[in-house]
């Protein structure tokens, strides 16, 4: 329903596929959009493997629905954010490397994934190079790519900085999986998660909810305008603890 009524949304990596962009859809905001999706990003399995991953205080950045209608092209090779704009070397540290992970995805199969119908495609070890995938080596990801096929309700994880796309959708039906972005505390998430749900989703919000809103970690914040007590470092002010 919501991918119907608003089809003509922001999506990501379908350069030279414009004729065919309306065959991806994107639901975004999914935590506005029903309380399955709450529970859905908070699942305790989940939960545990990505802190084992991104530190136990990690945020969400995004968590959307993918569909892609049969005909859909796939996209290009890709990395997720916040490395999806490593084209532009330049613009990150210098040295930035893959042993300080800024990302967990996480995939949750909401059909069957398999090649037909366009399972997503990754080349295991490429996070360990650290960079957006070039033009000319599209050959070689698709020629060395695995696919992530499972069933319904399968969840997989992993790195974003490994190269992956969907693929082309060559069947009669359509294939959709949530896609959930998690991020470490400090890093500034793709969706405004806050501003972009609604008073009700606040006010039940678990604890680990409102850690992946962001509302448990204090920065930003007006430091000129905060209570002046000591409240970071080993020994705080009592009265911050």
């Amino acid at each position: 329903g919501h991918s119907e009524e608003h089809s003509n949304k922001v999506t990501h990596f379908q350069g030279g596929q414009e004729s065919k962009r309306h065959l991806q859809r994107r639901v975004w905001n999914l935590l506005n959009k029903g309380e399955v999706f709450e529970r859905m990003v908070q699942h305790p399995r989940l939960m545990e493997a990505v802190g084992a991953f991104l530190g136990d205080e990690f945020c969400m950045g995004s968590v959307a629905a993918n569909r892609i209608l049969p005909g859909g092209p796939g996209q290009e090779p890709h990395i997720d954010y916040p490395y999806w704009d490593l084209h532009k070397p330049p613009s990150f540290p210098h040295n930035i490397s893959a042993t300080f992970p800024l990302n967990c995805q996480v995939t949750v199969l909401l059909d069957e994934f398999t090649p037909l119908n366009g399972a997503t495609a990754i080349l295991p070890g490429s996070q360990a190079w650290c960079r957006y995938p070039r033009e000319d080596e599209e050959k070689m990801f698709f020629e060395r790519c695995e696919r992530m096929v499972g069933n319904a309700g399968d969840a997989v994880i992993f790195f974003g900085l490994a190269w992956h796309c969907a693929m082309p959708n060559s069947s009669t039906a359509d294939r959709t999986g949530v896609l959930i972005q998690y991020l470490p505390k400090f890093v500034k998430p793709m969706e405004d998660q806050q501003r972009g749900v609604s008073a009700e989703v606040i006010h039940r919000a678990t604890p680990e909810l409102k850690q992946l809103l962001g509302m448990v970690y204090p920065y930003p914040q007006i430091l000129d305008e905060a209570p002046a007590l000591n409240t970071e470092g080993r020994k705080l002010s009592e009265s911050s603890t």
